[in-house]
């Protein structure tokens, strides 16, 4: 339900607004594969803030936005690549998205630099892309596994744990984390018994549970994908008894995990990026009342087709190769706090010429060339719910 009305609430306020002219806007997210529980509201999020302004009708003149979906799958690179050529093709001017790491840095490579065209991600979290040749075309809204790696590290710490074993999606973004979060924990005098990688889409993973059972830890970190791989390590481990604690990075945190496993998991903990910055629920409302905050990276997708849309108007074009350089101007201060539902206000201001900084629903803030410096919020899982415990 939360995922209809979401979607729902995008599509009210495309229904008023009046074209005048209309460009197309890419979303490209996994709708297959290993994370599409995750993708309706992400995809929803972003056609959230393109719908709020071309009803708002103050885009460069009335301009409005139309978004056009294609499927990354998460895990298929010449997929992602056919797909985001297929955008091209179809004239988008700015590619939301992509989400999972290795088909970003694809997609990146392979059409968005060659063609000019801005990425924004609101979940491609991988350290290699903060470093990857981008010509000042990508942006993400999430932050970095550099830190990532950090705060689970912490988290752990401060329960008290000393060991675990770590199992890691074969990608970049598993790999990258996996490494991040093994240097930081040992750094603070933490062990990691085994940090092996898991492929998706296997029937069987008992061996693979089986080494990391003979490795041993007090938990067993799953960096995966909730829907496909993550998911099929957790249900091995619980049937044999392997583990019966768990901490889930960003990847494996959303609706289908409590709903899967229930009270199986309760004493788990587990992080994702979020905030407690006014804008958060101010988002939620607007969003609808169904959205309940466990829609992972939606906040994050709000903001960033946010973003790309107020560039577009400090810079008086939609040529991703001119309102590039104006991302970060509308993302940071100075300028006039601008919360969700407020980006029509946005317009008119960047209009007159007046700054405006982009609080949005995450509290965005770009650093180091369109990294976000971001925030996580740390859940837990008790009587078969996943519930906020914090903010980091």
């Amino acid at each position: 339900m939360k995922k209809i009305l979401l979607a729902s609430a995008a599509t009210a306020i495309m229904a008023g607004a009046v074209s005048a002219e209309d460009i197309k806007m890419g979303v490209i997210l996994g709708f297959t594969g290993p994370i599409e529980s995750l993708t309706p509201d992400m995809a929803a999020g972003a056609e959230l803030a393109m719908s709020e302004v071309s009803a708002s009708g103050k885009l460069l003149g009335g301009t409005t936005i139309t978004p056009v979906r294609k499927d990354s799958t998460c895990v298929d690179a010449a997929a992602a690549t056919a797909a985001a050529e297929e955008l091209i093709a179809e004239g988008v001017k700015g590619i939301f998205g992509a989400d999972c790491s290795g088909v970003t840095g694809a997609i990146l490579s392979n059409v968005a630099v060659p063609n000019g065209m801005v990425m924004v991600s609101p979940s491609a979290t991988s350290p290699g892309l903060s470093t990857v040749e981008d010509n000042g075309l990508f942006f993400r809204t999430a932050p970095s596994d550099a830190r990532q790696g950090v705060v689970m590290a912490d988290l752990l710490k401060e329960q008290g744990v000393t060991s675990v074993a770590v199992t890691y999606i074969n990608s970049d973004y598993g790999k990258g984390l996996a490494d991040s979060f093994q240097a930081a924990f040992e750094a603070i005098g933490g062990s990691v018994t085994i940090s092996a990688a898991h492929d998706v889409g296997k029937g069987d993973y008992s061996a693979e549970v089986a080494a990391l059972a003979a490795a041993g830890g007090e938990r067993l970190v799953v960096a995966g994908y909730v829907d496909q791989g993550g998911g099929d390590i957790v249900r091995a481990s619980l049937d044999a008894g392997a583990f019966e604690l768990f901490h889930f990075p960003d990847g494996m945190i959303g609706d289908a995990l409590p709903a899967t496993f229930g009270a199986e998991i309760d004493g788990s903990f587990g992080q994702a990026p979020g905030s407690d910055n006014p804008g958060y629920q101010t988002f939620v409302d607007l969003a609808g009342s169904a959205f309940n905050g466990q829609g992972t990276y939606a906040a994050e997708s709000y903001d960033g087709a946010a973003l790309m849309l107020l560039a577009m108007q400090a810079a008086g074009s939609t040529d991703p190769n001119v309102y590039k350089d104006f991302i970060e101007g509308v993302a940071n201060a100075p300028g006039e706090p601008i919360m969700p539902g407020e980006l029509g206000k946005a317009l008119e201001i960047l209009a007159s010429g007046g700054d405006v900084d982009l609080i949005g629903a995450t509290g965005v803030e770009l650093v180091n060339g369109g990294e976000a410096a971001g925030s996580y919020r740390v859940v837990t899982f008790e009587g078969g719910e996943m519930k906020t415990a914090g903010y980091r």
